[in-house]
């Protein structure tokens, strides 16, 4: 019978010492230091005593006994070294029940009451002692230091804890407080609140840290970046989230210094630095991949398009070489350029300057007026730009220009053959972004089918499809750009040009990258390669390699099964940049409409769907969604006029309502 007994057990971490007013059996009835009764399941006690307790005194008496009995057994568990008594036992390997642990402390004559203190101590102190059905097992040494750690790594997160709150709650509030030790580690952890929300690896401890700085909301971690100055206001979180390199180290800087330091080699090259080659570019260029020439002798247009020979210098597997394939491409984003190699090399010693001698591939071919390819070859050549033009200059004195004349008709010629082919002009204005002198942001749909940049982006197909055939025909491993035919071809109907555009691109077979040439149905060609932008296209420079290795008799750098895993390492990345250039693309639009806020734009509608249509903003060239109206039915392809009520870059929301301008 437990009746009279001292009962002692564990209710929510503390330990509860009692004396049995009633054994039930199944059920102990318990009287508690707070004079309250309960009833406890046997299973649950840690220890009882064995001395009983005359339970028909007074209840005074029974609490002031508990009291002195409680109060005996802290004292006791005060006197006890947990460490010391594990050091004692711990090489044993063995479990030890209460008793004997309480007659190690204290001798033979130890009492139940240094049995509880015993109790007491290793259950407060669980560093040192595993408990398990009554009994107790020391932890091994590794365990203990390991969980020392534990316990140090917690107390530094805890001070980081409340010194970090008190800091961001201050700049909250819009003071300036001192900064603390941990500002570095408080700033990575806002941070990765900002790029991966809920799955920050530390996000309970991030949301504590907000919380206790009266942060309700983690993505206000942004906010907070800016107010530090760690960010600015339109930090673009895709590139910080794809973790690529945006500077280049010393090291790179440095090999980059000895190639320029170095004097290009001219042996074996076919000098022409007297044909009238020029560079068109927009203008802002600095880095000029390209350069091209036409002649007209006899009947025939002799044409160049030539190609900064960037794998001259750039060795495979260099320092360099890594650096480029890890970015995958130059970058040219809103107030941001990522180059793919140092500024030294990319716009000064390979690019193809105004007035310098430069190394490059070219293309030499002849046509017959009518725009009849006669033949062509690829020669590693030494070239020097007569003129570096920008597009609108061309434009504007292509008419009387002789050469940009000619130009531009062999251009048209070279287009039309492709249309024949097959080939879709599917060709939209890009859309530019723009700051003026004060930073006010501007958007403005530049045209694509100018005369210049056709000329331009004739010559450029010219060279990466006489590439891939050249290629092709000397059976030299390349990587070579596909694209099936459409799933349909749709016609150009009363619906417009841009409804066209948007629903044929739909249509379209996927691009693929391959070791195997196969036609190219978007460009009307049978085979295409991409060489020409070496300086800026990891891709074009590993071409470049292969017919530049071809040209001087030096053989492959690549087999097929190396270019498969080149494409297999940098696809991803070039794909992520597009979807980083894409988006921030959008939110730079919705920037421009949210500070322009109720502005009517015009709008074309290119699905019908349940509760909403999908238009294309025509001003911007940006797709969104138009919630029906009631009344209202629209119909694919109409035009119409929308208000933006709202837009948030942030959130990548916008939100518009149709305005009937009847």
């Amino acid at each position: 019978m437990t009746q009279g007994k001292i009962v002692e057990y564990i209710d929510q971490g503390r330990f509860v010492c009692t004396i049995c007013l009633h054994d039930k059996g199944s059920r102990l009835h318990l009287l508690t230091p707070s004079n309250r009764e309960v009833n406890l399941s046997p299973k649950r006690t840690i220890l009882i005593s064995e001395p009983t307790i005359d339970i028909s005194q007074s209840r005074e008496d029974l609490l002031e006994k508990l009291k002195q009995i409680e109060e005996m057994r802290i004292r006791l568990k005060e006197q006890i070294d947990v460490k010391g008594l594990w050091e004692l036992v711990q090489d044993e390997e063995e479990t030890f029940d209460h008793k004997y642990l309480a007659q190690l402390i204290f001798g033979e004559t130890a009492t139940e009451g240094h049995s509880s203190a015993v109790v007491r101590a290793l259950f407060e102190n669980h560093l040192y002692f595993k408990m398990k059905n009554g009994h107790f097992m020391p932890s091994s040494k590794k365990k203990v230091e390991q969980i020392v750690r534990q316990q140090e790594e917690e107390a530094v997160r805890a001070e980081r804890l409340s010194q970090g709150s008190r800091w961001l709650k201050e700049i909250q509030q819009g003071r300036c407080p001192d900064e603390p030790p941990c500002k570095a580690d408080i700033v990575q952890l806002l941070i990765q609140l900002a790029l991966y929300g809920k799955d920050t690896p530390d996000f309970k401890y991030g949301k504590e840290l907000l919380s206790n700085a009266d942060v309700t909301d983690i993505r206000q971690a942004r906010v907070l970046l800016i107010k530090l100055g760690e960010w600015e206001e339109d930090e673009n979180l895709d590139l910080l989230r794809s973790g690529l390199e945006t500077e280049f180290t010393e090291a790179h800087l440095e090999a980059s210094a000895r190639l320029t330091a170095q004097k290009a080699d001219l042996t074996g090259r076919e000098d022409l630095r007297d044909i009238p080659s020029i560079t068109i570019d927009g203008p802002f260029t600095q880095d000029f991949d390209d350069a091209i020439s036409l002649k007209m002798i006899g009947d025939e247009v002799h044409v160049g398009v030539h190609i900064a020979d960037v794998a001259a210098a750039i060795s495979p597997d260099s320092i360099l070489d890594q650096a480029a394939a890890e970015r995958g491409s130059s970058q040219y984003l809103p107030r941001r350029q990522i180059p793919m190699l140092p500024a030294d090399l990319s716009k000064d010693v390979l690019s193809l300057k105004q007035g310098q001698d430069r190394n490059a591939i070219s293309l030499l071919a002849r046509f017959d007026k009518s725009g009849t390819l006669i033949d062509y070859r690829f020669a590693p050549t030494v070239v020097h730009v007569r003129q570096q033009l920008i597009y609108e200059a061309v434009n504007e004195t292509l008419p009387g220009n002789v050469l940009f004349e000619e130009m531009h008709r062999f251009s048209q010629r070279l287009r039309q053959r492709r249309m024949d082919l097959g080939a879709l002009n599917l060709s939209l204005p890009e859309l530019e972004v723009r700051f003026d002198g004060n930073g006010s942001l501007s958007l403005e749909l530049v045209e694509q089918e100018t005369p210049s940049r056709s000329i331009v982006a004739e010559f450029m197909i010219l060279y990466n499809w006489l590439s891939a055939k050249f290629c092709r025909d000397n059976q030299i491993p390349i990587l070579f750009r596909t694209q099936a035919g459409p799933s349909e071809k749709l016609p150009l109907d009363e619906k417009g040009y841009l409804y066209y555009v948007f629903q044929q691109r739909r249509k379209l077979s996927p691009l693929h990258i391959r070791t195997a040439p196969a036609p190219h149905s978007g460009l009307g060609v049978e085979a295409y390669i991409h060489a020409t932008s070496p300086l800026r296209r990891y891709l074009d420079l590993v071409n470049q390699r292969q017919i530049h290795n071809y040209l001087l008799q030096k053989g492959s750098v690549y087999d097929e099964e190396s270019l498969e895993e080149i494409r297999i390492s940098v696809e991803p990345i070039i794909k992520n940049l597009g979807m980083i250039k894409r988006n921030s693309l959008r939110y730079w639009i919705l920037k421009y409409l949210s500070l322009h806020r109720g502005k009517r734009l015009r709008a074309l509608i290119l699905d019908e769907l349940k509760n909403k249509y999908r238009v294309v903003l025509t001003d911007v060239l940006m797709i969104a969604d138009l919630k029906r109206k009631d009344g209202i039915i629209l119909s694919q392809g109409q035009e119409i006029s929308v208000e933006v009520k709202k837009a948030d870059p942030w959130e990548d929301i916008i939100i518009l309502e149709y305005i009937d301008e009847a």
